[in-house]
């Protein structure tokens, strides 16, 4: 009987060990990828502005960004619409900062949050922060997080300039690309759109 004690002691840590990670395993496994499109609309100046120079950067000033200055911080209240279109269905609103940090590149960091207003995703949020290098053609953000259906939420954003309105008024083309841990509640109010060949979410459809 004592000899055969360390195998049932293994056995029953092997029993064990086996109970407490079928939970994670089943968690992992219930994860989610998401994929959002939608369109921002950064307006700097002029009737409708959404985006106010909150601190003019003591910096020099910038030598390809006329009227910039390294530090130039500014606080946004954009708009995000279902197309490129300001007309288009508006989604949500991004708010947040941006601050010129680049010294001589044309880059901004970025902070802000993401608040969906319309869809399946009403009410939820996401935090987007990184750099943002405009002489880039896409830039990539990150996903840091968000409430709601995006509760520890983890992934990317693929930012891009689609065209300028005016000269006030830039319109951006976001693709977010977000896993949502398992046990996260997803909606189910017949709006949220269905998975299509096995691919992520299309919360709002491309162009």
């Amino acid at each position: 009987m004592i000899a055969s004690m360390p195998r049932v002691l293994f056995l029953v840590a092997s029993v064990t060990t086996l109970a407490l990670a079928l939970p994670t395993a089943t968690a992992a496994a219930r994860s989610r990828q998401i994929h959002l499109r939608f369109y921002m609309h950064d307006i700097t100046g002029g009737p409708g502005q959404t985006a106010v120079q909150l601190v003019k950067g003591p910096g020099p000033a910038h030598p390809f960004m006329s009227g910039a200055h390294f530090g130039d911080t500014t606080v946004i209240d954009d708009a995000l619409t279902e197309g490129p279109s300001a007309a288009s269905p508006a989604v949500g609103r991004a708010q947040g900062s941006y601050m010129l940090a680049g010294l001589k590149d044309p880059v901004l960091i970025v902070s802000m949050t993401v608040a969906l207003t319309g869809g399946a995703y009403n009410g939820s949020t996401i935090a987007v922060v990184g750099r943002d290098d405009l002489s880039a053609a896409v830039r990539e953000l990150a996903v840091a997080g968000g409430t709601g259906a995006f509760r520890k939420a983890r992934g990317h954003v693929l930012w891009r300039t689609v065209r300028l309105e005016s000269r006030d008024h830039m319109v951006l083309g976001l693709d977010v690309y977000a896993t949502v841990p398992g046990g996260v509640d997803i909606p189910s109010d017949g709006q949220r759109p269905a998975v299509l060949n096995g691919q992520p979410d299309c919360y709002i459809s491309a162009e």
